[in-house]
């Protein structure tokens, strides 16, 4: 080969070389510039491409029709949604989307640790909550507002966030799901209601556990029967509550009545009358929902609705093995699993998915109930 050939044949190679970095440096910068620019805005479908192998894509293949579902996430309580959100997912083939409610301040923790952690193949909408909506409907007293949280009331506009939906599940942070979540969807509404509750009366999870604790398992225990506004709605105060904490909704019905509005209305005339309980109810969202609500309800198979873990002694009163068999729990009560002391907390670690910012993590302190 003459020593022309050879410096063409370099020149060749050097040019292939160098078209492949600049290739390989324009992939880099389309992948940075994706990165920084994501296609999508607070309430969109945030897509992430996910590192699983096509193996493992195909165990976890989504079929079958939507399943809303409205989840909210204070900054303080993000590992309680997060394993909220990884325990309907894990459990479940159904073809879910989570609708995660949230402020303006926590959208960027909440899509960086969805992003950067083994939940980038969840799909979910992340939607940012107006707090100014609830104005002249919570009470302006400071001492009241303080321990008032905006998102709880979110569920209230669940068909705002979903308007082109029939039918969703609504769920507190603080539960996991053992079950597979299609079955809770699945849940028969009667016709005409708006919504479907797990009754604290006859539930599973309330017998002896709620009794001492202020009638929270009747109206009388939310609601101040001596005002005129609630005596004059006739209702009985021994009626058995519900816990709004698990909601299978249907939305065509809840806008036909415009549930949404009445509950306004109820915040509206508490503000000007308080006419809540204020010995008995910590909650200042359930009331309006009993109102709105009473008699006129679906049911919720109890075992997709275990209630009162986050309360003292519930370690005591729930064997290990009901614990295992339950669809869902709720740490409903002072006690969070991610907190000092709480029963059954190992439960909800198995969910658990580290903040990769590390600005979220469990307390441990605490002492497990056998």
């Amino acid at each position: 080969m003459t020593l022309r050939k050879i410096n063409v044949l370099i020149l060749v190679l050097l040019a292939i070389a160098f078209f492949i970095i600049v290739h390989r440096n324009i992939l880099s910068l389309h992948d940075f510039l994706r990165e920084e620019n994501p296609e999508t805005v607070p309430g969109g479908v945030i897509h992430f491409e996910s590192d699983l192998t096509d193996e493992r894509k195909a165990e976890v293949r989504r079929t079958g029709e939507e399943i809303p579902v409205v989840i909210t996430a204070a900054e303080e309580r993000l590992g309680a949604v997060v394993a909220a959100m990884n325990s309907v997912y894990r459990n479940s083939k159904a073809n879910v989307v989570f609708n995660i409610v949230t402020l303006n301040d926590s959208v960027d923790h909440l899509r960086t640790w969805l992003s950067k952690s083994d939940l980038n193949d969840i799909k979910h909408k992340i939607i940012t909550f107006e707090p100014t909506i609830l104005r002249g409907k919570i009470p302006s007293d400071p001492q009241k507002a303080e321990t008032i949280k905006p998102l709880t009331f979110a569920r209230y506009y669940m068909p705002m966030y979903l308007p082109d939906s029939e039918k969703a599940i609504y769920l507190d942070d603080d539960v996991i799901v053992q079950g597979d979540i299609q079955e809770l969807f699945d849940t028969n509404l009667k016709s005409g209601h708006a919504a479907a509750f797990s009754d604290d009366c006859d539930s599973t999870s309330s017998k002896g556990i709620v009794r001492g604790a202020g009638n929270q398992n009747n109206y009388i225990g939310f609601l101040d029967f001596k005002k005129d506004a609630i005596k004059k709605l006739g209702m009985r105060a021994n009626t058995c509550s519900f816990n709004p904490g698990v909601i299978v909704a249907n939305l065509t019905e809840w806008k036909l009545q415009n549930i949404t509005k009445q509950l306004e209305l109820w915040m509206e005339l508490n503000v000007k009358e308080d006419i809540y309980s204020k010995t008995l109810a910590e909650s200042v969202t359930t009331p309006p929902m009993l109102i709105v609500f009473y008699k006129h309800h679906s049911n919720i198979d109890p075992m997709w609705h275990i209630r009162h873990l986050g309360a003292k002694g519930a370690g005591n009163r729930y064997s290990r093995q009901f614990v295992k068999a339950a669809k869902l729990l709720h740490w409903n009560g002072h006690y969070k699993p991610w907190g000092r002391a709480s029963s059954f907390s190992d439960v909800w670690d198995k969910w658990y998915v580290p903040d990769p910012t590390g600005k979220f993590h469990p307390i441990r302190r605490h002492t497990e109930e056998k």
